[in-house]
């Protein structure tokens, strides 16, 4: 059976494959192809597609794609369960939900950074997925501090974090959607426009930019992409020896001096003035 989705997976399109290779189906076959050829190339292959808006295999409500695999093919496994809000916490940035959301998102993040193939990365997921499956089934409840004084201060942010998640609402499900369609689009060095966001999500443009802020940093949508733009030039400017008008191509700015300008403004110094500190020749 052949499964299809998005590239450049980070959370739910890693958690699902493997949910799918370990419980669904040992011999499925994982394609990851740009947003835009999901569903064409699923109609041509027969690829059932997942985690992408409008189809049967994604988010619903505020709960994300991994959480419909376990109803739909009723896994009642213990350990599965005790996965899922972890998952959904990382995959829509809602850390409250579970204490090892923001790690398994930092970890996922990183290894999005490292690894440009897919595939490979997918390689690395499935041996993530079943260190966090084995941690759930048999270790969970084995702390790693030992002394008293240790043991009392774990409970204390224990006790903490649980009433923060009393107090805490779900970020609504068209927010891991849309940072994944920004992150893709950033990936791709497409043009972003909020409407065209809106449009794919169908999710009214004015509300999508009213509450833009309240979930991405208190920042607009223009300040958000600017910012993304800005760590991506930083990361090539660290890891490259590309050339700046080609970094400012690469990270969407109009040109070279539009591409200075920007990072100046964020950073505090010139592109060129950056390379030279961090990478002297």
């Amino acid at each position: 059976m052949q499964w299809i989705t998005r590239e450049k997976p980070k959370i739910d399109r890693l958690a699902c494959p493997w949910l799918i290779r370990r419980f669904i189906d040992a011999q499925a076959e994982i394609l990851y192809v740009p947003a835009a050829e999901v569903l064409p190339t699923a109609a041509r292959t027969g690829a059932i597609p997942f985690d992408v808006p409008g189809v049967e295999f994604s988010h619903h409500g505020p709960e994300c794609t991994f959480d419909y695999f376990l109803k739909k093919y009723e896994l009642q496994d213990p350990a599965l369960h005790a996965l899922a809000p972890i998952i959904r916490g990382a995959d829509t940035d809602n850390h409250a939900l579970a204490q090892q959301a923001a790690g398994l998102w930092a970890i996922s993040a990183g290894l999005a950074y490292n690894i440009d193939d897919d595939q490979q990365l997918l390689q690395q997921g499935m041996v993530l997925y079943d260190a966090l499956y084995s941690w759930a089934r048999h270790l969970q409840h084995q702390p790693h501090t030992q002394q008293p004084e240790e043991l009392l201060l774990a409970q204390v942010y224990a006790a903490y974090l649980e009433k923060s998640r009393g107090r805490s609402s779900p970020a609504p499900a068209w927010t891991s959607q849309l940072r994944e369609l920004i992150q893709d689009h950033l990936d791709t060095n497409l043009s972003l426009r909020l409407t065209e966001m809106a449009d794919v999500l169908h999710v009214n443009p004015t509300y999508l930019s009213r509450e833009f802020a309240r979930y991405f940093d208190n920042l607009s949508f223009g300040e958000y992409i600017r910012k993304l733009r800005i760590e991506k030039a930083l990361g090539l400017l660290d890891s490259t020896t590309y050339p700046l008008a080609e970094i400012a191509y690469l990270t969407g700015f109009s040109d070279q001096s539009h591409f200075t300008r920007i990072f100046k403004q964020h950073t505090g110094q010139s592109p060129s003035a950056y390379r030279k500190k961090w990478r002297p020749t």
